[in-house]
């Protein structure tokens, strides 16, 4: 289990060059409001990733959205770490929380909303539009089996294609 720190004494380090800062979250999160100076490492592709830079003899502070996914993942960061390591208590939220300095930018709705949003609004179109032709009615039994498939797979095309909208592209 990584021991913790707080994001006071996280950014002390930083400061004095003590130690370097791995972010975990997934890059809509990192996008939105991240640590100037962390380097992102989302925990979907962490396992792959060579954490050993040109800052490699630097102990590791990790940090997520809220502490939760360090703390889960604890076990795999200080594998990965391969030396000293913390996870940084309340994550980028407690740090922002704080008064520490963040970098924001404004970003669309995470993807998953604007599914839940494109797939809602295709099951209503199909459900009001099947009173004036019957057969719309299938376009909300196609929505719900492709909601089926996305859980049960983990591919979602209404996902791919949401993601490769103007307004998702940065």
């Amino acid at each position: 289990m990584l021991p913790n720190i707080s994001p006071a004494e996280a950014q002390n380090m930083l400061r004095e060059n003590k130690a370097r800062l791995v972010d975990v979250r997934e890059a809509d999160e990192l996008a939105a409001v991240r640590i100037a100076g962390a380097e992102a490492a989302p925990l979907s592709v962490i396992s792959w990733m060579n954490l050993s830079p040109a800052t490699a003899e630097l102990p590791i502070i990790f940090t997520c959205n809220s502490g939760n996914r360090t703390t889960k993942n604890s076990d795999l960061l200080q594998k990965l770490a391969a030396g000293p390591a913390w996870q940084m208590e309340g994550g980028v939220s407690a740090w922002a929380k704080q008064g520490l300095p963040v970098e924001t930018t404004q970003q669309p709705l995470p993807i998953f909303r604007q599914i839940q949003i494109g797939a809602g609004g295709l099951v209503l179109a199909g459900v009001l539009g099947s009173f004036v032709w019957p057969s719309m009615l299938w376009l909300s039994a196609f929505v719900g089996a492709g909601l089926i498939f996305a859980g049960v797979t983990g591919f979602c095309g209404l996902g791919l294609l949401l993601a490769a909208m103007p307004w998702n592209k940065k």
